[in-house]
């Protein structure tokens, strides 16, 4: 057996193995959401009925459903099925864990879609977590009382309005330097700005799905408008080269 066949039975054995596993940590995860919103329902005597409770549902819906069908979808070529696991499981995956994972790729030369580029998003994901668990254990468990107490009213104010921009202006900008993907992020800019300064203030009622608007659209553009020129190889052009057996090395 060559050594691309070894590593393809162990990816094998190793995706069958996360999906199995995935799949059981994903539903008991859902079992424990669901658990304390059924408990209250059933039986805290809240006077809730089927009618009250799918009205709350559909505006839910009506206002994240669009997420539900296009997250999975545009995050799966970039962390593969594996880290599609723990980024669901874990959370804040657009300004933490997809960030992490497009760094690691880009520093390790793998590209999203191959083994390569599926094992270092997994790692990727598994540091972000860590690091995550820590600063929350030691920055808000710990000191968290204390570094509220202590900050001034107004430092408190500015960073509720504009950390979520920095952190997502640095993760955006962060994303475009280390995938250099510039064709794309000039469409991906002037869908975005059309949308929102054209379109919406023409039909308003499409604001709900302006962001999967932008998505789609963007996708088929940068589609039919991509570089023709390069030739994108299949996964195992990025799979690692195997070692050389004894008789190679000796000639």
């Amino acid at each position: 057996m060559t050594a691309d066949d070894t590593g393809a039975t162990a990816m094998a054995a190793f995706e069958n193995t996360t999906s199995r596993w995935g799949r059981a940590t994903m539903v008991a995860g859902l079992a424990l959401s669901l658990a304390g919103p059924l408990y209250l329902a059933f039986f805290a005597d809240l006077g809730l009925d089927a009618a009250r409770i799918w009205v709350a549902f559909l505006a839910v819906a009506a206002t994240f459903g669009v997420f539900w069908v296009l997250e999975p979808l545009t995050y799966y070529p970039i962390l593969g099925p594996a880290a599609m696991y723990q980024a669901f499981m874990i959370g804040n995956i657009s300004n933490k864990l997809l960030p992490a994972a497009v760094v690691a790729q880009a520093s390790v030369d793998a590209r999203p879609g191959t083994r390569r580029g599926d094992l270092t998003a997994v790692m990727a994901i598994c540091g972000a977590a860590t690091v995550h668990l820590t600063s929350l254990l030691v920055g808000v468990g710990l000191l968290g009382t204390w570094l509220i107490s202590v900050l001034p009213a107004g430092l408190i104010e500015v960073a509720r309005l504009y950390i979520l921009p920095a952190v997502m202006g640095g993760v955006l900008v962060q994303c475009i330097v280390t995938m250099r993907r510039y064709r794309t992020t000039a469409i991906a800019v002037a869908v975005a700005l059309a949308v929102q300064f054209a379109l919406l203030p023409l039909a308003p009622g499409l604001a709900l799905f302006s962001t999967a608007l932008c998505v789609a659209v963007t996708m088929v553009l940068a589609w039919f408008l991509r570089d023709r020129r390069i030739v994108h190889g299949t996964a195992a052009d990025n799979a690692p080269e195997p070692a050389p057996t004894p008789e190679e090395g000796r000639r």
